[in-house]
């Protein structure tokens, strides 16, 4: 189809992230989460965005918002997964939880209360550890472990430059091999198919056409302003960052430094993924291109159902003044 270049491409505020048989929509007013429950109906959720205020400056402010909303994001991204998850629980699973409980809650005998008090901290807590532990790998695979391997290398602690390189190279090697191998999960493989119905979905609205299956079908799985793509300016620019390090430190010293530039790292890096999304022109292109070929692992190419997911997770987004939702 032909591009009109008389006229300016419309550009959406509206973002996902691909949940557990769901996917969730965050618009500048309102949020959503569709899931598609085990009986095979749509579930949502509709909510206000930020209680229904105008976001916080911090949250709006050049160089400031970037850190502030990736945190965000972060935690809103693991809250609703979990909700996704559970879910996913049959009414047979339901009823049967809820029996347990009420069998508990009905003894006589205090034990079993105090006991099922006890049950529900103890998975509070292995769910905290469970967290706790997949940050302290993620960081040892991303901070520790390439600073560690580069230093094995005589010399590198003298060549500043070239050893942030190796670094980055290092770092960006593990985490396409990291992203490569859990593809090969089933469960994985679905969730990246819900990812690819998200862009897809996103990118008809765009094209401002209406929000049906056949329309969405026909969409680019890939998006420039993905959170894929935004981890792998975030390992570019700590690239650049790093140069900045004195020689002559050891891989330790350097990884601390390296957590300790990680908000600057992430706040220009957020800048950045606003221009690329905002322009279209040779610096934004290559700036996009690592994100954009990354996205060949992360997403897929979603079934006619998953589509529908989509669909009923947007349209509540969608405000009704139309200058509020440009990017």
């Amino acid at each position: 189809m032909a591009e009109n270049n008389s006229k300016e491409k419309f550009k959406s505020k509206i973002g996902g992230q691909a949940l557990i048989e769901g996917i969730m929509m965050l618009g500048p007013v309102k949020g959503a989460m569709a899931c598609r429950l085990p009986d095979g109906t749509i579930d949502l959720e509709v909510w206000d965005e930020n209680n229904g205020r105008q976001a916080p400056w911090y949250r709006k402010a050049p160089f400031v918002r970037g850190c502030f909303n990736f945190v965000a994001s972060l935690i809103k991204g693991y809250k609703y997964t979990m909700k996704s998850a559970e879910k996913q629980m049959t009414e047979e699973e339901k009823a049967e939880e809820h029996t347990k409980k009420a069998a508990k809650s009905s003894s006589p005998d205090n034990i079993n209360s105090n006991d099922e008090k006890l049950s529900s901290s103890a998975f509070d807590i292995i769910m905290i550890i469970g967290s706790v532990l997949g940050v302290a790998i993620a960081m040892g695979l991303f901070f520790f472990l390439p600073k560690f391997l580069v230093g094995l290398i005589p010399g590198a602690a003298n060549t500043g430059i070239l050893r942030s390189m190796l670094e980055g190279i290092v770092k960006i090697a593990l985490f396409v091999l990291y992203m490569w191998a859990v593809s090969l999960m089933k469960d994985i493989k679905r969730q990246y198919m819900y990812h690819g119905a998200e862009h897809k979905t996103i990118a008809c609205h765009e094209a401002e056409l209406p929000l049906t299956v056949e329309n969405i079908r026909m969409q680019s799985r890939f998006h420039k302003r993905c959170g894929t793509s935004f981890i792998f300016i975030v390992l570019i620019i700590g690239i650049f960052v790093m140069c900045f390090v004195p020689k002559g430190l050891i891989w330790w010293q350097r990884s601390l430094i390296s957590l300790a530039a990680l908000p600057l790292v992430v706040s220009i890096s957020y800048e950045c993924i606003r221009i690329a999304g905002n322009h279209d022109n040779l610096f934004t292109k290559i700036l996009s291109a690592p994100g954009l070929a990354m996205q060949r692992i992360t997403t897929r190419e979603p079934d006619d159902s998953m589509i529908e997911i989509a669909i009923a997770a947007m349209k509540p987004c969608i405000p009704e003044d139309k200058e509020e939702d440009k990017w």
